[in-house]
């Protein structure tokens, strides 16, 4: 569905930056708890709190796990990098109650998406020199991938015509950013 594919260079320069990255991805990873905190606001979106706590709960026991596998590595828990990526989805969220559930949704089901796919490579690229971090990513990949079909569930049933007419706009955007260099060491 992703109209871009990830940059050939991004593995390579992730390898490079293994303790970076994985900060950063316990920051994602807490984020990511508090995104789907944050859409239980949405009134069209109360019938889906028990599912939208499930993620935050998820997504915080990840977190908790690459807090773990920080220290084991010995590897400080330090400060969060903007990813322009992000930033670039989260920007074009509509306001007006509708517009932006749908929009919020959508975002965090490209977010999902895309780590789903990033975890994937990971898991292959890393598999001969951290196998280690290889099976911690290849155990990710589902989890990110329920998480991106349920928001993207979520998105159709407020309104199916309107949130597929904005993942298209979406899939653009999405293809236009992943294109943009990263200025840190982030995995978006």
């Amino acid at each position: 569905m992703l109209r871009e594919t990830i940059p050939q260079d991004w593995l390579p320069s992730v390898k490079e930056h293994l303790p970076e990255i994985l900060v950063d991805h316990a920051h994602l990873e807490r984020k990511a708890a508090t995104s789907s905190i944050n859409l239980e606001k949405y009134r069209v979106l109360y019938p889906h709190v028990e599912e939208l706590n499930a993620i935050a709960i998820e997504e915080l026991q990840h977190f908790q796990l690459l807090l773990a596998l920080l220290k084991r590595r010995g590897i400080p828990f330090g400060q969060p990098y903007p990813s322009l990526w992000i930033t670039g989805l989260m920007r074009s969220v509509r306001s007006g109650i509708q517009h932006q559930a749908i929009d919020h949704l959508l975002c965090c089901a490209l977010i999902e998406g895309r780590s789903c796919e990033k975890f994937q490579l990971l898991a292959q690229g890393l598999r001969d020199t951290d196998p280690e971090l290889a099976t911690f990513y290849a155990s990710l990949v589902e989890s990110e991938g329920n998480h991106y079909a349920t928001y993207l569930l979520m998105a159709r049933g407020i309104d199916h015509p309107e949130a597929d007419r904005r993942l298209d706009f979406y899939l653009d955007l999405d293809a236009s950013l992943i294109r943009q260099p990263r200025l840190h060491h982030t995995l978006h």
